[in-house]
């Protein structure tokens, strides 16, 4: 079974570097053949192209992590809350969250969109890491349930 503080740990370890900009510490964070989504919810937005990722592989997945690491504001902060396993599979355990996001404006915190991540972590030689992430930014204007959902 995989320690829910552990991958706590991992997931809170990795948003930490990436605003952080620690590449490094990233790579070593993800398995070999990890796959690594991004998108907007509607898939629409001015930005879409910026944000829209599905990529396999640490190699190709820590490209487009820098790349777009480097072109986003700085400071950057991703605050992963609710994190908890939907699945464990023995060395495998699936997991989600939300993330808030915000960047510094005129000496304020300033909302960025955030959204829904899940996701699975793996047991290997190396210990505990990422083996699949993907992040659904939230675009869609809050409405009430009862419209959005019946």
């Amino acid at each position: 079974m995989v320690d829910r503080g552990e991958l706590v740990d991992l997931v809170g370890r990795w948003w930490w570097n990436y605003d952080a900009g620690n590449f490094d510490a990233l790579e070593s964070m993800l398995t070999d053949d990890v796959h690594f989504t991004c998108r907007t919810d509607t898939g629409r937005a001015e930005w879409e192209e910026f944000v829209r990722a599905d990529i396999r592989g640490r190699h190709a997945v820590m490209e487009w992590q820098i790349e777009h690491r480097r072109n986003s504001p700085y400071p950057l902060r991703h605050n992963g809350t609710d994190l908890h396993v939907v699945e464990d599979r023995g060395d495998v355990a699936s997991f989600a969250s939300y993330i808030f996001v915000f960047h510094i404006v005129q000496g304020m915190p300033a909302p960025l969109p955030g959204g829904k991540v899940t996701g699975e972590a793996r047991r290997d030689e190396s210990g505990l890491r990422i083996s699949a992430l993907h992040v659904e930014l939230d675009t869609v204007d809050s409405d009430l349930f009862a419209k959005v959902r019946g």
